[in-house]
């Protein structure tokens, strides 16, 4: 695979489902309405709304139980996430599939269920939405049409979300998104013993690229450089965009808080582009780092203002060598 391929969906998928933050919330009304009207529609005493962690289905919204987290491996919703249109069982306990699962074989004691993904117009999926009844039942052609219409509903809803949080361009979390995931992230780590760091990033030359090139090689330009970020940082880093040739991450693992190996990493990430590419441009990156200091720190912006800092006199030593060269 070349640095210029796309990452696999499912990296990405994490980033943007972080930058929402609606998983680990409370659940909200605007979902709470799709799974009453779901109900009545189909006149069941359960409808769900499962969004899709690393590991596990969060319930975002659910009409009658008390299910707060389920793990992927539950074999119903999962079938439900890989479904091309609706994923339909009539009655669990004659498929073989489900028959031994807790949730059919204890409470609530499902029967049947029926689920369609929910996605992002670019096709990443998000996560479920299913009803089920302790009844086995069968359906017809117009509970599809409804369960598909309600899942539409949950997508909008959910591209309203990713509007305020997401950058268009690289699919990232912007500056508000990342602001909304950073704070509470940096406060578990604290509690847990945690270091915590964030590095600042700029793509040098942009203007020249699209000066030279065109704005759609500019374009090019950041999301190759936003897919090196994504290859280099983990899934527990928060990587995102917060301004137009600016990049961040915060680091959450004890292990990495130390900046200096993973910048090593993206440099020699940038530096085997460069040599591969077939782009009529070249990458190049300055950046800085600062652990977090909750004696220095007050705010997330404090913190990034300290590693935007650190990076400013990189860029600026790197711009005063190029002037005596």
């Amino acid at each position: 695979m070349s640095e210029t391929d796309p990452l696999p969906d499912e990296t990405l998928r994490l980033q943007t489902l972080n930058a929402l933050k609606v998983v680990d919330t409370r659940q909200e009304e605007r979902f709470d309405r799709i799974t009453k009207l779901a109900q009545r529609l189909l006149d069941v005493p359960i409808a769900m709304i499962n969004l899709v962690d690393e590991d596990r289905f969060w319930l975002q919204s659910d009409s009658t139980v008390e299910l707060p987290e389920m793990s992927r491996t539950s074999a119903l919703c999962e079938h439900a996430l890989m479904s091309e249109t609706v994923f339909l069982v009539e009655d669990a306990t004659k498929d073989e599939r489900f028959c031994d699962i807790p949730v059919v074989k204890d409470t609530p004691g499902v029967r049947f269920y029926l689920g369609c993904p929910v996605s992002t117009a670019d096709g990443l999926r998000r996560g479920t939405l299913c009803v089920l009844d302790t009844e086995p039942r069968q359906i017809g052609a117009e509970d599809i049409d409804s369960i598909q219409d309600l899942g539409h509903l949950i997508e909008d809803e959910l591209a309203t979300l990713t509007m305020a949080t997401t950058d268009e361009l690289t699919k990232l979390a912007n500056r508000r998104g990342f602001l909304m995931i950073a704070e509470p992230m940096i406060a578990l780590c604290q509690r847990a013993w945690h270091p915590t760091a964030a590095a600042v990033f700029d793509l040098d030359g942009l203007k020249e690229i699209n000066d030279e090139f065109g704005h759609e090689a500019g374009d090019l330009a950041i999301t190759d450089f936003a897919k090196l970020l994504l290859k280099v940082f983990r899934d527990s880093d928060v990587v995102a965009r917060i301004g137009g040739d600016e990049f961040c991450v915060l680091l959450t693992d004890p292990d990495e808080a130390n900046t200096s190996a993973p910048l090593e990493r993206l440099q020699q990430r940038v530096a085997s582009y460069n040599a591969d590419s077939d782009r009529p441009f070249r990458l190049t990156f300055s950046a800085g780092s600062v652990p977090f200091d909750k004696t220095r720190h007050d705010t997330v912006d404090d913190l990034l203002r300290d590693a935007d800092e650190r990076m400013y006199v990189q860029k600026r030593s790197k711009k005063c060598a190029h002037e005596v060269v």
